[in-house]
């Protein structure tokens, strides 16, 4: 997915190609604008001047919504806010129509859209990102300019810092590569805690990894295995891609005789939604070359992860 970069200009363009076609293909004579908050309100002010229709951006009734209202905002996403504020039965008018929006606007100058855009009226990218915090804010029926939510978005927005950390760095660039010193022998970091995401519901999962591998010939400083878990957990993921990733990484970088992975976690789509089992763990492994070759190793890499700590 790309960016967009949406100018003035483009802007004003698309603000025309709207309004002639509302004129032309409308049946209906509006006697109001109401533009969605946050993101219609430039448009809705465009149109109105344009169109010489009064404009609010307080929610009208249902009945007049029905038929006299032009509900707009500037882009249909998911379609969840159009679907919401506008229903079946208003028109409505957009720049852009997402290909994924499962709503489809009575206007619409941009359909089937892929990239991120960024309007020229929210100011920057961070802006951006922003102003898509609030609208999950009042998706969910909360009120973004209250107290307790005015610096929310920004929060959110600086969190992602770290909790999706790990798009930002290159397996490769953490591990320092030693031969001085290499042995042929089990090297075993255990009870490893890692946080991540699940990607079916960007909810938390959390838990502890244990991460071998048998040199050969080449070892890596053993902070460097917790640095690797945590490039990839600090992304959108599933549990059996992370084990698998970082095995694949090690036996890539090290050519060593064998890697193995086991992660034990708990997620919170399981124990905050849908089933709501508290205390269910997930245990998966992902074992190249050596460990899954050689039951002696394998036995010994289960045993060791499973011993009591110190």
């Amino acid at each position: 997915m790309g960016k967009i970069q949406y100018t003035i200009e483009d802007f004003k363009a698309d603000c025309a190609l709207l309004a002639r076609e509302i004129i032309e293909k409308s049946y209906h004579r509006y006697k109001l604008i109401y533009a969605i908050p946050q993101g219609g309100v430039v448009l809705g002010m465009k149109l109105s001047e344009l169109l010489g229709i009064p404009l609010t951006t307080t929610r009208p009734d249902r009945e007049d919504r029905r038929s006299s209202i032009l509900v707009v905002d500037d882009v249909s996403d998911s379609g969840k806010t159009l679907e919401r504020e506008a229903g079946h039965f208003a028109t409505t008018a957009v720049l852009h129509r997402k290909t994924w929006s499962e709503y489809i606007p009575t206007f619409c100058v941009h359909d089937n859209c892929e990239n991120f855009i960024i309007y020229w009226w929210e100011g920057s990218e961070e802006r951006s990102i922003d102003d898509s915090v609030i609208r999950q804010l009042q998706f969910i029926g909360e009120d973004p300019t209250r107290e307790g939510l005015v610096e929310t978005p920004k929060r959110v927005v600086k969190s992602w810092d770290k909790i999706y950390g790990g798009y930002d760095q290159k397996p490769e660039d953490v591990l320092k590569i030693f031969e001085e010193g290499a042995c042929d022998e089990m090297v075993l970091l255990k009870d490893i805690e890692f946080y991540s995401t699940c990607e079916h519901h960007m909810l938390p999962f959390y838990g502890t990894a244990h991460i071998a591998y048998i040199p050969d010939k080449k070892i890596v400083g053993i902070s460097k295995l917790a640095r690797l878990l945590e490039i990839y957990t600090r992304r959108l993921q599933i549990q059996e891609r992370i084990g698998d990733q970082v095995t694949g990484t090690l036996m890539e970088q090290l050519a060593p005789k064998g890697a193995a992975c086991i992660l034990e976690a708990q997620h919170f789509c399981m124990t905050s939604r849908g089933v709501e089992k508290q205390n269910s763990i997930m245990v998966t492994s992902s074992l190249k070359g050596a460990f899954l070759d050689d039951r002696s190793a394998r036995a010994e890499f289960i045993q060791l992860a499973q011993r009591r700590s110190l």
